[in-house]
């Protein structure tokens, strides 16, 4: 197998350099997230509501109203 040129060679580097930095800032980050829901549930909030309402903030109106149509419609077939 014949050796990457220079060129191709510090271009891959410099990709897994950039990743590498990438993934340190997502774990901080996570570490950032995990402090602000242990911070709401030292205040007395629900922190796995909190997870919910984050999750539904991220979706489209007609998504929700969907979810929510399909949840209804399962809770009336198992009689919830």
């Amino acid at each position: 197998m014949e050796a990457m040129d220079t060129a191709a060679a510090e271009q891959l580097r410099s990709f897994v350099e950039r990743i590498e930095r990438l993934e340190e800032e997502k774990a901080n980050l996570a570490s950032d997230i995990k402090d602000v829901y242990s911070e709401a549930k030292s205040m007395g909030y629900d922190v796995k509501s909190i997870r919910k309402l984050v999750s539904l903030r991220k979706k489209k109106p007609h998504e929700l109203e969907e979810e929510e149509q399909i949840l209804t419609l399962y809770r009336m077939a198992v009689g919830v």
